[in-house]
C-alpha cells in the first residue's frame, strides 16, 4: 500500500532496509531468540548503515531526514521480530529526550555515539510498586554539591542489560504538591559508581528483548546529567508518550499484517478432507473479518502518522490506536493460531512466537486502560 506521507525515497530506503535485515537479521532471529539476547553487533552494524536515530541533524550524526523513515525502520524491524522494540525505543522514544530538552554539551556528549550504535539508551519510568502512576514513583535524586545521589529500583525496563545511558524518571522533590512537579529526568550512564543491574526478567514472550532491573543505591549521577529542568520531568514524559504510542500502534499494525500473511499462505497450502482449508466458509469469513479489520487499522494509522508529522496534537487518536490496534493485533494473534490448527502450538512456526510477542503491547507505554481514560477525558467526561 502507498502511504501519503511516504516519497519515493522513502520506497528506496525501504528497500535497502530489507536488503540489511534479510543479511543481518532475519537469519539469526531465532538464535537471537534461543540466546534471549540481541548483539550489540547488529545494533553497531545498523549504526554504520544510518539505520539509527535517522532524524536527527548530520551535526550528531543523523541524516536530518523526516520521521517517514524511521516509521519505515520500526515497520521493518516488527517484520522480523517484535524482539526488536529496543531499537525503536532507542531510536524513536529515549534519543528524542536528549534531543529536544537536552543541552548542547549533552547532544554533542551522547547523540553521535547513540546514531552510531556504539550507546543504546533505555528509559526508566515504571518501578516495582508504581505503573501507571507515575506520579507515585519512590526513586529519589538529592543534590549534593555537583553530583545528585540516586537511590531507587526500576523494573520492566526495556534495553536495561544493554543500556549504556539511561534517562531515569526520580523525584528531586518529594515535599511538593501535586507529587509530579517533583519529577526530574536524569541521565545516568553504564559506569556511574551506585548503579547496577538486577535480574534480567524472564518473559512470556519478547525473548530477544534484554528486559531488566535497575538498582540505584547511593548512585552518584554529575549534576549536568539533569535533562532540561528540575521538576519538568512530567511534563517532558508527557509530552513524548505521544510518540511512544504511536510507536508501539504501528509496530501492532504490522504485527496484524504479518500475521494474516503467515496465515493466508498457510490456508491456501494446508489441506483437509481433500482441498485447502482455505475454501472452507468459516475459513474464508476469518479471513474476511480480519483482512477488514486490518485494513481500516492502516487507513487510520496512515492518516495519524501524517498529522504526527505535521505536528499536531493527536493525543486523543494516539490513545485510540494505540489501544484499538493492540488490542486486534492480540485477536488476530488468537484467529491465525486457531487457523494453524495444532501446527500453530508448535514452535517451529511462526504464528506460535507471534501469539506470545503480541499481548505485552497492550500494557506497556500505558495500559489500554489508561488509553480509555484519556479518550474518555479529552471527550469531556
Amino acid at each position: 500500500m502507498k502511504h501519503h506521507y511516504l516519497t519515493e525515497d522513502h520506497s528506496i530506503f525501504r528497500q535497502a532496509l530489507r536488503k540489511f535485515l534479510q543479511k543481518e537479521a532475519y537469519p539469526f532471529y531465532d538464535e537471537w531468540e534461543k540466546n534471549r539476547m540481541v548483539p550489540r553487533a547488529f545494533w553497531t552494524k545498523m549504526g554504520e548503515q544510518g539505520f539509527l536515530c535517522p532524524d536527527l541533524d548530520e551535526v550528531y550524526g543523523g541524516s536530518g531526514v523526516d520521521w517517514g523513515f524511521s516509521v519505515i525502520i520500526n515497520e521493518e524491524l516488527e517484520r522480523v521480530g517484535s524482539g526488536l522494540i529496543g531499537i525503536g525505543l532507542h531510536s524513536d522514544i529515549v534519543v528524542p529526550y536528549i534531543s529536544e530538552y537536552g543541552s548542547e554539551e549533552q547532544k554533542k556528549k551522547w547523540l553521535p555515539a547513540c546514531t552510531s550504535g556504539k550507546m543504546i539508551t533505555a528509559i526508566a519510568m515504571t518501578e516495582p510498586d508504581t505503573g501507571s502512576d507515575l506520579a507515585g514513583i519512590k526513586t529519589t535524586a538529592k543534590l549534593e554539591g555537583d553530583h545528585y545521589v540516586v537511590n531507587g529500583q526500576k523494573t520492566f525496563i526495556t534495553n536495561g542489560i544493554h543500556g549504556d545511558l539511561v534517562i531515569v524518571a526520580c523525584k528531586t522533590d518529594t515535599t511538593i504538591n501535586p507529587p509530579h512537579k517533583g519529577i526530574s529526568l536524569l541521565a545516568i550512564e553504564r559506569d556511574a559508581p551506585g548503579f547496577s543491574r538486577g535480574r534480567k526478567l524472564d518473559k512470556v514472550g519478547l525473548h530477544c528483548q534484554d528486559t531488566a532491573e535497575l538498582i540505584f543505591e547511593d548512585c552518584k549521577v554529575p549534576k549536568d546529567n539533569l535533562i532540561g529542568e528540575e521538576g519538568k520531568g512530567f511534563q517532558y514524559l508527557m509530552n513524548k508518550l505521544q510518540q511512544e504510542r504511536l510507536i508501539v500502534a504501528i509496530a501492532a499494525q504490522t504485527a496484524s499484517e504479518e500475521m494474516f500473511s503467515l496465515t493466508m499462505d498457510y490456508v491456501k497450502s494446508r489441506q483437509a478432507f481433500g482441498r485447502p482449508i482455505g475454501e472452507f466458509q468459516n475459513t474464508q469469513f476469518k479471513m474476511a473479518e480480519m483482512a477488514t479489520d486490518i485494513e481500516m487499522g492502516r487507513v487510520f494509522l496512515d492518516g495519524l502518522i501524517a498529522e504526527h508529522m505535521d505536528g499536531k496534537d493527536v493525543v486523543t487518536k494516539v490513545s485510540m490506536a494505540k489501544y484499538k490496534l493492540t488490542e486486534m493485533a492480540r485477536q488476530i494473534a488468537t484467529e491465525c493460531m486457531q487457523l494453524h490448527g495444532g501446527y500453530g502450538y508448535m514452535e517451529e512456526y511462526q504464528i506460535a512466537r507471534r501469539y506470545r510477542d503480541i499481548p505485552v503491547a497492550s500494557i506497556y507505554a500505558g495500559t489500554n486502560e489508561i488509553m480509555k481514560v484519556i479518550i474518555a477525558k479529552n471527550l469531556g467526561l
